[in-house]
């Protein structure tokens, strides 16, 4: 893995010290979709990222999920997540299962897998959550809440995994109808699969 760093040698400049940081991670194709990266039945062409995988690839994502401290989620992610990792093994499999998480969901009641419900109204509740105590806080798929994170400006840095594939529509992140946003690339990570990681944070932030 190659990488080309930009980042300014404060992590935490442009945030406030005692917040957490909200992290959100998507695998995304050359045409910007985030839907059915690694096999989920919602798609025609579901699992794209599957033939690009690396073992430089696969150490980065352990690294990820080994330093942070708690996984939001969306409604949909977390039970697809929900289902998929309690029977798995392995370092990575470990932390997902232990991790604790926090969902935007109407439904509290129903959650399980050390997991509890983001307080109402879900932009104060993930407010609250940043100012608490503890470390990072990270965000995988759940492109709606993403999309929300992002027009709420509570997003403090933006990794796109992006694939060289294009696979002609689905879900994106990016709503359509904003004012244009401007980021500022921090990281650059290639990949020996052809995936480069493209590490961003909102110009200004």
């Amino acid at each position: 893995m190659r990488s080309v760093d930009n980042s300014p040698s404060n992590p935490h400049s442009g945030t406030i010290a005692h917040m957490r940081r909200l992290i959100v991670t998507e695998f995304m194709t050359l045409d910007g979709v985030v839907e059915a990266p690694g096999g989920e039945p919602t798609h025609r062409h579901s699992g794209w990222t599957i033939p690009f995988s690396s073992d430089d690839l696969r150490a980065f994502k352990l690294r990820e999920v080994l330093e942070a401290e708690s996984l939001l989620l969306g409604r949909r992610t977390y039970e697809q997540f929900a289902e998929a990792w309690p029977p798995r093994e392995g370092e990575f499999a470990e932390k997902m299962n232990a991790m604790p998480k926090v969902v935007a969901t109407s439904r509290p009641r129903e959650l399980e897998w050390n997991a509890t419900a983001v307080e109402h109204p879900v932009r104060a509740g993930i407010g609250t959550l940043k100012e608490g105590d503890g470390g990072p806080i990270l965000v995988a798929g759940s492109a709606s809440l993403v999309r929300s994170l992002l027009v709420w400006g509570l997003v403090d840095e933006l990794r796109l995994m992006v694939y060289p594939v294009t696979i002609g529509g689905g879900t994106r992140i990016f709503p359509d109808d904003r004012e244009k946003w401007t980021f500022e690339l921090t990281q650059l990570d290639r990949f020996s699969s052809g995936a480069v990681l493209h590490t961003y944070r909102l110009a200004g932030s």
